[in-house]
């Protein structure tokens, strides 16, 4: 398990611009290493702002995005298309405008895909693709990503694990169906901690003031199932990427001087 490192920024501006930069030198890295890379890619405003940086990034061409595989840490369950699914956000926000792979593009099932309305079989398959696309050194069943991306809560839930719910308790299975989220939709597919904790790197990002408790909570100590962002470790890293305001109450130890 690595130690949380901070890195804050400014504003969510720069945050996301930063983000961006970070990523595609992780991405061309891997790619020069390895011949491809992995990446889970996370909803929400900070996802979304990160990925609309990446796309106005002009480095971004240092990528080949055909030898890219993008998975997602977790999925509102509603049909193919709506507004509201992580992907359809990622599709306008930056897949659409760059040249991958569709093949690669690990989008998470739909409400009305060939598991219909049930959401733990849609669960169970994403598992099972996961596991398919893992190699023999790989952990959990499932692939030894590059870069996993959680965005913060407000409650400090991550992905779709949410404080108390059985989802955050999971030990065995990689991927659930989430019931109840107190987040609308209710229904909710996700990646568990034990998936989480099978990427090298594990980002964490936080904007805005009304992410700040939900920082200190987590970087101070508390239980994973009070609150899940603390559970989300990488490998090699876990880094938490945060705009000034969201880090306005961690304990001034941890604390950091934002970055221009």
């Amino acid at each position: 398990m690595s130690t949380p490192q901070l890195v804050v920024h400014r504003d969510k501006e720069l945050m996301a611009q930063a983000a961006a930069a970070r990523l595609i030198t992780k991405i061309v890295d891997a790619q020069t290493s390895r011949g491809s890379a992995s990446v889970v890619l996370t909803g929400g405003r900070n996802g979304n702002g990160l990925l609309a940086a990446l796309r106005a990034a002009p480095a971004r061409d240092a990528i080949d995005w055909s030898r890219l595989d993008l998975w997602w840490g977790d999925e509102r369950f509603l049909p193919e298309g709506d507004p509201e699914r992580n992907v359809t956000q990622a599709r306008e926000a930056l897949l659409d405008g760059v040249p991958l792979d569709p093949a690669r593009v690990h989008a998470m099932p739909a409400s009305d895909g060939p598991h219909g309305a049930d959401a733990d079989a849609a669960a169970a398959a994403y598992a099972a693709e996961l596991a398919a696309a893992a190699g023999p050194g790989d952990h959990h069943g499932v692939p030894t990503f590059d870069v996993l991306m959680l965005g913060v809560g407000p409650d400090t839930h991550v992905a779709s694990l949410f404080p108390e719910l059985p989802a955050v308790r999971e030990t065995e299975r990689t991927v659930v169906g989430v019931h109840g989220a107190p987040k609308p939709p209710p229904t909710r597919i996700s990646l568990t901690l034990p998936a989480i904790r099978a990427a090298k790197e594990v980002w964490l990002l936080a904007a805005g003031e009304d992410k700040a408790k939900a920082a200190a909570i987590a970087l101070s100590g508390a239980g994973e199932v009070q609150a899940p962002a603390a559970g989300a470790h990488g490998l090699s890293r876990t880094l938490w990427l945060l705009d000034a305001a969201a880090a306005s109450e961690l304990p001034r130890d941890l604390y950091p001087q934002p970055t221009a």
